[in-house]
């Protein structure tokens, strides 16, 4: 049997296909959440679940939680004063999982569709699928969460042609995904995302404001029990915050009691940087989708962090509508995870249907470009494969030497939205022997093929020669680590201040990187060659061409934004 696993930031669930219907699986506290928190106790004995969310009240130095969020960055975290990486603590509650899973079915799960965040990167679906492995389980399929959301409300059995937009807010991630219902097939229109972003960060305003505002010390902040119990003291608030009743923060500590109240109104002036956060992916699944939210015939929320006023206030204002929530949204993707878990083993409950999905980032490669002066820039990124292009996909982009003495080119391959590479993730590279003569040839033809399991897959083909070369990519790479980000901001701070460091300057790059990422195609590498040339102004440090360059680049932004990213003129 497979079993479906909601791998949650904050909590997990397990559950499974019986007697035609999905069905969540309790844990061995008879509950179905079980907190994504592990703790190692004194004797040494691994918990997980409620208990180690306790004891990171009692015992900090030995639980940990929110792992998830740094799944696949290749950072370690200290519990007991050992290093886990996250892909171990999250084996940890899989495994617990498993057992639960097991004890009520009466058999041994070796197999389990798991659930990811749709805008979860290959690195973070790759950790994920680790895992599983470490847990002994064979991860049958990782399903993105909106997808099972959308599964479980049973939209695959709504009306033959509809369209819906999932919008899945968890402890520590947001998602988006547009899908449409067409002839017996679930498409993932678009998928769009926040993958810092979730339930934890509104419980963290609230945190701050009760350091603010109740008199406690500062030095409370070093008591690591202290700050866990207001943790989870906040994480409750948020949920009560509703109306005009206001709510009551009080704790003790060193046997003084430290109180602040607040109200629904406070809390969502705290939060407004927030909830414009949840507006930027869904104006861009939408817009990708090429769908206006009016043509909606449905919007599903899913994820526990829903549950607050707040959001659910300010989903039903985007969407002109109240959102469905008729199916618990802590229950709702394991639920979905249950009924692919269905489909997987043909049950005859189910009637098949074709589902297909999207990359949910862009990969391509790295290029140098020319500018009008005739001179080069290298570090550019070429996209090959679109963001939410449906996979399985394969595109192919044809690319030139840059110098005429080459003898080979190196493909340095990236995914990610942002013009230049070092601002992407590297995914891998592959260096490829090239003919020229007299300076001529040397192109070649690169095709990605990417599937549905996130594999990537890169084939070279010379134009002169035919030869080919072939490059696999399973893993991706890390994030930065806290030491390495610590020896960048030395190298930084060494750096003399140039123009491009002033403050208006620096905010124009950083609404061109802004503009850049929420374009396509054509339009992308055209904006992108407008940006160059004001980089290349502040190159230069010519006041006046950089004020020139600056105004230019301005009134292509306000084109764009104006007449909604029409074809922009090539520079």
């Amino acid at each position: 049997m497979i079993i479906g696993i909601d791998l949650g930031t904050t909590n997990s669930l397990a559950s499974a296909w019986l007697h035609g219907k999905p069905t969540l699986i309790p844990n061995a506290l008879g509950e179905y959440l079980t907190p994504s928190c592990v703790s190692i106790d004194e004797d040494g004995q691994v918990l997980v679940g409620r208990a180690a969310r306790d004891r990171l009240q009692t015992h900090p130095a030995r639980s940990a939680s929110v792992f998830k969020r740094y799944m696949g960055s290749g950072r370690a975290l200290d519990l007991a004063g050992k290093g886990y990486h996250p892909e171990e603590l999250s084996a940890l509650v899989l495994r617990s999982l498993k057992a639960d899973a097991e004890a009520m079915l009466g058999h041994e799960i070796t197999e389990a569709i798991i659930t990811v965040p749709a805008y979860f990167s290959d690195a973070q679906r790759k950790a994920t699928r680790t895992a599983g492995q470490l847990a002994g389980l064979k991860v049958d399929r990782l399903l993105n969460e909106p997808t099972a959301a959308a599964l479980a409300y049973g939209l695959h059995e709504a009306a033959p042609e509809s369209q819906f937009l999932v919008f899945d807010l968890g402890g520590g991630t947001f998602d988006v995904s547009v899908l449409q219902m067409f002839e017996g097939v679930m498409e993932v229109r678009a998928s769009a995302g926040d993958n810092m972003l979730g339930g934890e960060d509104f419980t963290q305003l609230l945190v701050h404001g009760y350091f603010a505002h109740s008199g406690v010390p500062e030095t409370a902040l070093d008591d690591a029990s202290f700050r866990q119990r207001l943790i989870a003291r906040a994480d409750i608030a948020k949920r009560e915050l509703a109306g005009n009743a206001p709510v009551t923060i009080a704790l003790h500590w060193r046997d003084e009691e430290y109180s602040w109240t607040t109200d629904a109104t406070q809390f969502a002036r705290s939060a407004e940087a927030l909830l414009a956060r949840l507006w930027r992916p869904v104006e861009g699944a939408l817009r990708d989708a090429r769908i206006p939210a009016s043509e909606l015939n449905n919007v599903v929320l899913a994820g526990g962090a829903t549950r607050m006023p707040l959001v659910r206030q300010q989903a039903t204002r985007m969407f002109g509508r109240f959102p469905e929530s008729t199916l618990d949204p802590d229950h709702v993707v394991a639920l979905g995870a249950a009924v692919q878990a269905g489909l997987r083993m043909k049950d005859a409950a189910l009637d098949d249907i074709v589902m297909t999905d999207v990359c949910p980032y862009s990969m391509g490669v790295e290029v140098a470009q020319h500018l009008p002066d005739g001179s080069r820039v290298s570090g550019f990124y070429s996209v090959v494969i679109e963001r939410n292009t449906v996979v399985p996909t394969s595109r192919v982009g044809r690319y030139h030497p840059t110098a005429a003495n080459q003898t080979a080119i190196d493909l340095q391959i990236y995914q990610g939205e942002s013009r230049l590479v070092r601002d992407n993730i590297k995914l891998g590279s592959i260096e490829v022997p090239i003919t020229r003569r007299n300076g001529q040839g040397g192109e070649v033809d690169v095709r990605f093929t990417y599937d549905a399991n996130g594999l990537l897959e890169v084939e070279v083909v010379e134009i002169a020669t035919s030869a080919r070369h072939q490059l696999l990519i399973t893993s991706s790479g890390h994030e930065l680590s806290q030491a390495e980000i610590a020896e960048r901001l030395k190298i930084l701070s060494a750096l003399k201040i140039h123009p491009r460091d002033t403050l208006a300057n620096r905010s124009l790059l950083a609404e061109a990187e802004r503009v850049f990422q929420l374009l396509l195609g054509a339009n992308r590498d055209r904006f992108g060659q407008w940006v160059g040339l004001f980089e290349q102004a502040l190159a230069s440090q010519d006041e006046r061409l950089i004020t020139d360059r600056a105004a230019q680049l301005r009134r292509v932004i306000a084109q764009i934004e104006a007449n909604g990213f029409l074809e922009l003129e090539p520079v």
